[in-house]
């Protein structure tokens, strides 16, 4: 079994075992509860039940029956007549009766061809004598029969016709064809009309649903009322839903602490794991590929659904309360919003299942988990986590009011009790959501958006140690970081964990800036040309291991260590490479190739692959300063072109439409770097000294002093 086979497996077994904890916290409670004799609709009650006390009620299950037969009262209810179909209907015949006419006329057809067309006709079907018939006709009667049938049709369309009655209207075409016309042409005249006779009279459902809401809505709530020691439902009797609904009334029907009630949690259990498992494998994300990503958040689940299970039932205002939309907030902040999401609807439905108010509780998780989550994105600052905080606080307000505020029963101090809670949990939910994200990405080794935000100033000491250093490999990684950001952006991958990790790639440079072109001050000698090809190219090489060195003194995240290691990938310093080859005097057997090939690994995400390619193109404009967009869009695919024949992106999941996509971008970055500049002339007179142009001026031109 391979690695891939493996971590499938290893996937299955974590999610098997996570439904069957999770089946433990919905069904943990029901095993401590009392046993009651089940009662429900269609079973035969077990004993003589009376009502304990006096009590007047409204009944659901009366109030529905007169609602239904108010609702039966109600006749269908059908348009008016629409003249437009008459006209269509007539205009239909027109056409079918000058295809016949042009059918009787037609003096290069002979009787068979003519038959076989008039059997053509979709709208109207006569058979071989009436085909017979039609074509004998004189030119005097056939005139005379499209008249008659023409005004049958118009006379019949001008009644109202509803779908019911198509039946009786065109049984109703022989009585009103005059009595001029023989059997034979009545004949033809009823096919022709007969197939044209549609409703023209619609059901209207729109008006025939508010003709029955409105009769529904004019029945007044039915009350029953009950004295003490009254006989609900005596032994023996068949359960009715006015009986049931009675015996609830009066708390009398208690769940059985039996199979049925481990049978729903089973499945719903079953259902949302195959969800999240179908989700997963439609939407696979590459941040949670490895194992300890899915073992934090399988365990996060858990610990809130297990406390939410049992600090939930039973109480007033703790539901309220609990910040059961910090989970989806920290997994939003750790991987991303999409997957955040979908396990916070996953754990709402699940806190909340089979309890009293389970429909609003459910809908104020979910909606404050995910308002909260699209409100926070991926929590690129702390105000973004208070924002998060206040929307929740107000969404869950809003649902609390929405079924908590009836009239004529509203308890103030309570609903008081209740906003306040809601907002307390939003507070609680962020905060929780900011406490965790710092923890659980240190064991993650994972980056978050406040980590990437820091390591981005200017003032972070490995910033200002390569600053110091190495001023131009500073310049030339804000450069590749401007490059591999926007590129970022138009396909979707990470923006601000690209910029960060490119402006870090090259700090292994500052170990040893005197060896890299950039740092080298113009006219002074190169240290390469007093060491061996071999020696110059191990000092290039190792500034990724010097690179690596720096990031893990200074404790730099590994998703920032990747874009040093792989931004070279596994290719060739082929300068140096070229150079041992002409010191060896054209011998290429002498030369060990792995002496000169990066470590790598090759880029396995979207993110370092977009920096190989952008240092490519960055470096090589650099080198060739193009004058035109042609020719940066040609130097941008001759960079693309390589990287790809030396199969650099073979592990990175980009797409032909991403790659596309990135070389427009960096064509548009780096036409707007090396745009043409105005030379300006040189001022000379007698009391003013010459002006040269600037030096900026001339390098983005192209133009040298002589």
């Amino acid at each position: 079994m391979n690695s891939y086979q493996n971590k499938r497996v290893s996937r299955v077994l974590l999610l098997i075992l996570s439904a069957l904890l999770s089946y433990l916290a919905l069904t943990y409670p029901l095993a401590l509860r009392p046993s009651y004799l089940p009662i429900t609709v269609g079973n035969v009650a077990p004993q003589d039940i009376q009502a304990p006390v006096s009590m007047t009620y409204e009944s659901a299950v009366q109030t529905e029956a007169a609602k239904k037969e108010a609702e039966r009262s109600i006749s269908p209810i059908y348009l008016p007549a629409d003249p437009a179909i008459a006209r269509q209907k007539l205009d239909d015949l027109r056409t079918t009766i000058q295809y016949i006419t042009s059918v009787r006329a037609d003096q290069f057809s002979n009787l068979d061809q003519k038959n076989i067309d008039l059997q053509l006709l979709k709208n109207v079907k006569f058979n071989s004598e009436e085909i017979s018939s039609i074509l004998s006709l004189s030119d005097e009667r056939w005139e005379s029969i499209q008249q008659e049938s023409l005004r049958v049709l118009e006379e019949v369309m001008r009644s109202t016709i509803r779908t019911d009655q198509v039946f009786d209207a065109r049984q109703s075409i022989p009585s009103r064809i005059s009595l001029s016309f023989s059997p034979g042409s009545n004949t033809i005249i009823t096919r022709l009309v007969e197939q044209h006779i549609a409703a023209n009279s619609q059901f209207s459902e729109d008006r025939t649903r508010a003709a029955i809401d409105q009769a529904r809505n004019a029945v007044q709530p039915v009350s029953r009322s009950l004295l003490s020691g009254e006989i609900i439902v005596r032994r023996g009797q068949i359960v009715t839903p006015l009986i049931l609904e009675t015996l609830e009334k009066f708390d009398l029907v208690r769940p059985r602490s039996g199979y049925t009630n481990f049978i729903a949690p089973a499945g719903i259990i079953l259902i949302i794991a195959s969800f999240i498992a179908v989700y997963f494998y439609r939407r696979p994300s590459p941040s949670l590929n490895n194992w300890r990503s899915l073992l934090l958040i399988s365990t996060l689940f858990l610990i809130f659904l297990f406390l939410a299970r049992f600090i939930i039932p039973n109480r007033t205002v703790f539901p309220y309360l609990f910040p059961i939309a910090g989970f989806g907030l920290t997994i939003a902040c750790l991987f991303n919003v999409e997957v955040g999401m979908v396990l916070s609807l996953a754990l709402s439905i699940l806190a909340s299942f089979g309890l009293s108010s389970s429909l609003d509780l459910t809908l104020y998780y979910a909606l404050t988990s995910m308002i909260g989550i699209l409100v926070l994105g991926k929590g690129m600052r702390v105000s973004s986590f208070f924002s998060a905080a206040a929307v929740i606080g107000c969404t869950g307000s809003i649902i609390i009011i929405a079924y908590r505020l009836s009239p004529g029963s509203i308890d103030l101090v309570g609903l008081a009790t209740l906003l306040g809670s809601a907002f307390v949990n939003g507070l609680a939910s962020a905060s929780l959501a900011l406490l965790f994200q710092v923890f659980l990405s240190q064991l993650l080794g994972t980056t978050t958006a406040l980590q990437l935000l820091d390591l981005s100033r200017p003032d972070h000491p490995v910033m200002q140690f390569m600053l110091r250093n190495a001023p131009g490999s500073y310049q030339h990684s804000l450069q590749v970081a401007n490059l591999a950001e926007q590129a970022a952006e138009a396909i979707g991958a990470d923006v601000l964990l690209t910029r960060v990790g490119a402006i870090y790639h090259d700090i292994g440079k500052a170990a040893n800036p005197q060896f890299f072109i950039e740092n080298q001050v113009s006219g002074k000698s190169n240290p390469h040309d007093d060491i061996s090809a071999e020696e110059s190219s191990g000092i290039i090489i190792r500034h990724i291991t010097d690179g690596i060195l720096i990031a893990r003194k200074h404790h730099l995240p590994p998703r920032i260590i990747d874009f040093i290691q792989e931004h070279h990938g596994t290719l060739l310093t082929r300068y140096q490479y070229a150079r041992a080859i002409q010191e060896s005097a054209g011998q290429i057997e002498q030369v060990n190739i792995e002496k000169f090939r990066y470590p790598g690994p090759s880029p396995r995400s979207k993110e370092t692959a977009l920096l190989m390619l952008a240092d490519g193109c960055e470096a090589r404009a650099r080198a060739e300063l193009p004058r035109s967009e042609v020719e940066i869009r040609s130097l941008v695919k001759k960079v693309f072109d390589y990287l790809q024949q030396e199969g650099q992106l073979d592990h990175t999941n980009l797409t032909l439409r991403d790659l596309y996509l990135a070389a427009e971008s960096f064509t548009k970055t780096l036409r707007n770097s090396y745009h043409p500049r105005i030379i300006y002339p040189e001022i000379k007179t007698s009391n003013t000294p010459t002006v040269p142009v600037s030096q900026t001026e001339e390098i983005q031109t192209g133009d040298r002093k002589p």
